[in-house]
């Protein structure tokens, strides 16, 4: 029987995209520790254009993690994918918490997001945003330009919970000791995190981590990507852009950035039609890290797809002998 052109399956790229986050993170995975950031960032970003040039599309990097004069980190505006339909913006972060795997510490991952040609925003030289995020339950009732405690208030209904229950990750860094004033004054409770704050975004929309929302300043790029896996789990995330001195605000107006524009999910990511995989490298309450036998590795990854809201778990066993016999990267 022949099947109506409309209701035929269409292709899951977050199946394809999974290989290039789980290379990256067997790739930088051995760094674990060592202290030496370039090195992994290097290795996964080595073991990430590999594979990433044998998925069937046509992608451009849109928000990467370094410019072309910077390389071998993959830079905005970079070709990605064999050239194939379909066009694609590509958003990547090959180590979303660097110096917690440098140092051993928790919640580094690989990850990757793509959407339709055209359709995410392109933060250009503006690397820091601030942002809110929540899960699907509060999903529409947050505002950036709030007070936090209204905020807090608005999940805490939302939620059914009382204000005391309500848990808010914040990014442990300097910019933000009146942002944590402001939570403990509210009454909430209160998750510091050195770095990755996009798996602490994707940890609001799934309950069993016990997050709630999200506050704060961190990167742009980060905002994209997490604005990606959001739009399919159903959460909620608004941003704007943040300049941390006179120079990169004037550079921002030149080139017509809006800072006092709130960028919704819409603006971030135009499309349902999204990938998003995430791939653990070190240990976190989101993701396992990679784990290392005598002769074979084990990854884990989150894989997301919008146009379903499909989120899977993947575990995977890679074995050295066959994995060696065909690959030019070393694991």
């Amino acid at each position: 029987m022949d099947v109506p052109e409309k209701n035929k399956p269409t292709r899951n790229l977050a199946l394809e995209l999974v290989r290039v986050t789980e290379a990256g993170a067997l790739g930088a995975g051995r760094f674990m520790g060592r202290g030496e950031k370039e090195e992994a960032d290097a290795a996964a970003v080595d073991a990430m254009r590999l594979i990433l040039k044998t998925i069937d599309m046509d992608g451009i990097i849109i928000t990467g993690e370094g410019e072309k004069d910077e390389a071998p980190m993959l830079y905005n505006g970079e070709r990605v994918g064999n050239g194939e339909y379909p066009d694609v913006d590509v958003a990547v972060d090959p180590i979303d918490g660097t110096r917690p795997l440098a140092f051993g510490r928790l919640n580094a991952i690989a990850t990757v997001a793509v959407a339709p040609r055209g359709t995410m925003f392109d933060p250009g030289p503006l690397v820091y945003m601030d942002k809110i995020v929540v899960g699907p339950a509060a999903k529409g009732k947050i505002d950036i330009n709030a007070p936090v405690v209204d905020n807090l208030n608005a999940v805490a209904e939302a939620r059914g919970k009382h204000i005391s229950d309500v848990t808010a990750v914040v990014l442990d860094r300097p910019r933000h000791a009146k942002l944590i004033e402001e939570i403990r004054r509210a009454g909430a409770r209160l998750r510091q995190i050195p770095d990755g704050d996009v798996a602490a975004a994707l940890m609001t929309c799934l309950p069993d981590t016990g997050i709630d929302i999200l506050f704060g300043i961190g990167g742009t790029p980060e905002g994209v990507l997490a604005a990606c896996a959001l739009q399919a789990m159903g959460g909620d995330i608004q941003g704007k852009l943040y300049a941390g001195d006179s120079q990169t605000l004037a550079l921002g107006k030149t080139a017509g950035y809006d800072f006092d524009q709130v960028l919704t999910m819409t603006d971030l990511v135009a499309s349902d039609d999204v990938f998003f995989v995430a791939t653990g490298i070190t240990d976190g309450e989101l993701l396992k890290g990679v784990k290392y036998f005598s002769n074979s590795a084990r990854t884990e990854s989150l894989v997301v797809r919008g146009l379903t809201g499909t989120v899977r778990w993947i575990t995977a066993t890679h074995h050295w002998d066959k994995l060696h016999g065909i690959s030019s990267i070393k694991y």
